[in-house]
């Protein structure tokens, strides 16, 4: 596999992140002095749009959209990994911007890309780890996980992860433009393009830590367009399984 893994480009999305995005691009700065970072900020009316301005001012290395509403996740990162397919990044990271990802891990999963083309951070293999979370909220995410590993058949353990290096071949070649999910499916959906694309995913383990300032953007409407796409991802997929089989 080619060994072309710089430059690197860690997207950022915010939306009233103004209390944690100027403690995590320092972390990251430290973690990866030669990384760039584009914060991809969805208007936030607290200030963290000007707040990414005043970073980008002070370094070169750092790079801000803006765009006029918030549109989700998925929307933030399609735009954000679009900006620097353009600009030739070699790989293209998706980190949150609430200290939930420690930018310290970011060393050991561009290691692992080096024989990848996914590295997904998981809390969901030997050496993951989660901290801070409450019982209900471990419980949602590790039903949704087995949930969509048992409908899709994927190998992966962690297909909601957020923490994420892409070698810009994979983004290029499973279409970015067309992914329609908005919410945390997003990952789901990337990820499962990526494996259907013959693409090779590894899993790296990291400590996730629960956001200790700003306000969590999960909401039943996530929850529910997790829960209809994948099962029309699953369902999808058997019935090819079924038609394949007659064909023999």
């Amino acid at each position: 596999m080619a060994e072309q893994l710089e430059p690197v480009l860690v997207v950022i999305p915010t939306y009233n992140e103004r209390d944690n995005i100027e403690r995590i691009v320092s972390r990251l700065r430290a973690a990866l002095p030669n990384a760039h970072a584009l914060i991809v900020d969805d208007g936030s009316p607290d200030g963290t749009g000007e707040i990414a301005d005043r970073l980008a001012s002070e370094d070169e290395r750092i790079h801000v959209m803006h765009r006029t509403e918030k549109n989700g996740l998925g929307a933030a990162y399609v735009a954000g990994f679009t900006w620097g397919l353009d600009r030739d990044y070699a790989v293209l990271v998706e980190m949150d911007a609430d200290g939930s990802h420690a930018p310290e891990d970011l060393p050991k999963m561009l290691d692992a890309l080096r024989d990848a083309d996914l590295a997904i951070g998981s809390r969901y293999v030997p050496g993951g780890k989660i901290v801070n979370w409450p019982k209900s909220r471990y419980l949602l995410s590790w039903g949704a996980n087995t949930y969509a590993r048992v409908a899709l058949g994927a190998r992966v353990k962690d297909m909601t992860a957020g923490f994420r290096a892409y070698r810009r071949e994979a983004l290029q070649k499973i279409r970015i433009d067309n992914v329609a999910s908005r919410g945390y499916c997003f990952q789901i959906d990337l990820g499962w393009r990526t494996i259907e694309a013959g693409f090779t995913v590894v899993e790296v383990p990291i400590t996730f830590t629960e956001r200790e300032h700003g306000v969590s953007k999960m909401s039943s409407d996530v929850v529910r367009e997790a829960l209809i796409r994948v099962t029309k991802w699953g369902l999808r997929r058997r019935g090819n399984q079924v038609r394949a089989l007659f064909r023999r």
